[in-house]
């Protein structure tokens, strides 16, 4: 197990990111966004929630848009951010290669569960739940 606050070792060649799928990627940071992806397809695991939506016609489908949340449930500001750390992480090592171009996705941080639990178990929930939102 990987300790969540040590560096990740290079990806190999067959799990580097695409750079047209980085390229295309986007932020989500209005709220609106947030909203409409908290009404579409959730995935929970024990360690955080994935709620994920295909935009529709009249938005933009190029790339995939990924948001990151974490309330004050959390805890205080450097716990929060620790959690959005490991989110980030985890987006970046599973959720990117495997992301769906039209698609957004959140990550909403677990109070206890994101900063607590174990990064691989972290990585095995994300794996489990794209599955799940994507079935």
């Amino acid at each position: 197990m990987t300790p969540p606050d040590t560096p990740l070792p290079s990806p190999t060649a067959d799990e580097r990111v695409d750079p047209a799928v980085s390229s295309c990627l986007t932020v989500l940071k209005k709220r609106a966004g947030f909203l409409a992806a908290a009404k579409a397809r959730r995935a929970p695991a024990p360690g955080f929630l994935l709620q994920a939506r295909q935009r529709r016609d009249d938005e933009p489908a190029e790339g995939v848009r990924i948001g990151f949340t974490c309330s004050k449930k959390i805890g205080n500001a450097v716990t929060r951010n620790r959690a959005k750390r490991r989110l980030r992480a985890l987006a970046r090592e599973v959720l990117l290669p495997r992301a769906r171009p039209g698609w957004d996705y959140v990550l909403v941080g677990k109070p206890g569960a994101t900063v607590t639990r174990g990064y691989d178990d972290l990585r095995d929930d994300l794996l489990k739940a794209l599955e799940r939102v994507h079935a």
